[in-house]
């Protein structure tokens, strides 16, 4: 009997994974697994797009809103968690649909996960004190003298990127980039991604049309409601970040709106590139019929 099969669905945001997720979950009759790690948080329904009721209804659904944002949840954590949901699920379907942009947790849970040692809890803090009083530059600094490969293959723009690898490197006295590629993949199931392809101009007119409609369903609301907790991790997100700035007189509102769209293109380009080096893809053109994707199936 051949393996069950968990089809992924990637793309940027904006693509239109969400419906075509559904579409698929009602064909197969099975169920969804989000691997969108800002749709976990209940505090943050408007701004991370997560689905509507009316969708949340069609199909079941599963890793949506189902923490707060002062949560402590890892990657790891997201892998557990999601490997024992699909041994059940697989008990009652052949096929289950993972959908999100978060690359890395899709990752984690189709290829493994790289074990990293502990880590000192006092080196994080020392690290955001010398990103928010130094800037950035001065952790790309420290990464490219701990570990120079890592430095030349990571999103140097990304601050959550630079002060993992560096607490690693630091707490270990070892390069993160020692640690990375030994990960084992789970065996009890095959995965088929599929990424969803739009041409950019297209993607950036949707990404702008998104973000109008969020700030018509309350997403400055939202955003007020959370302004409080604005350090927590979960919150240094596209689309709060920038109302939050808002917020403490760094921005008028009409810059800090203009600040997502711009901001959330920048990362719809930095998904694009990671979604490429999958290689054994499905390749769907935004706007194609779902009918003539189930056929390659």
């Amino acid at each position: 009997m051949n393996k069950p099969q968990l089809i992924y669905i990637a793309g940027p945001t904006a693509s239109g994974k969400t419906a075509l997720a559904i579409a698929l979950a009602n064909h197969f009759e099975t169920e969804i697994i989000s691997c969108d790690s800002r749709q976990f948080y209940e505090e943050m329904r408007i701004g991370t797009a997560v689905p509507s009721e009316e969708e949340l209804g069609t199909v079941p659904h599963h890793f949506i809103q189902q923490l707060s944002v002062t949560t402590n949840y890892s990657v790891g954590d997201y892998r557990m968690e999601a490997l024992t949901l699909l041994k059940k699920l697989f008990k009652k379907h052949q096929t289950v649909i993972m959908v999100g942009g978060s690359g890395l947790y899709a990752d984690a849970v189709m290829k493994g996960l790289d074990e990293f040692p502990e880590v000192d809890p006092a080196i994080r803090p020392q690290l955001m004190a010398i990103f928010q009083q130094e800037g950035i530059e001065v952790l790309q600094d420290l990464l490219r003298q701990h570990d120079i490969q890592h430095y030349l293959r990571v999103d140097r723009n990304n601050p959550h990127r630079l002060i993992r690898a560096l607490e690693i490197s630091l707490s270990s006295g070892k390069p993160y980039s020692s640690f990375i590629g030994k990960r084992k993949a789970p065996d009890f199931f095959e995965a088929q991604t599929v990424v969803i392809d739009w041409e950019r101009e297209e993607l950036y007119e949707r990404i702008n049309t998104r973000v109008d409609l969020m700030m018509d369903e309350g997403l400055l609301e939202e955003a007020r409601s959370l302004h409080p907790q604005k350090e927590l991790n979960a919150l240094q997100t596209v689309g709060y970040r920038e109302l939050f700035a808002h917020f403490d007189g760094e921005y008028d509102l009409e810059t800090a709106v203009s600040e997502i769209k711009k901001n959330t293109r920048r990362y719809a380009k930095r998904q694009v590139t990671w979604f490429r080096k999958y290689e054994d893809a499905i390749r769907f053109e935004g706007g194609t019929l779902v009918e003539d994707l189930i056929k390659l199936m």
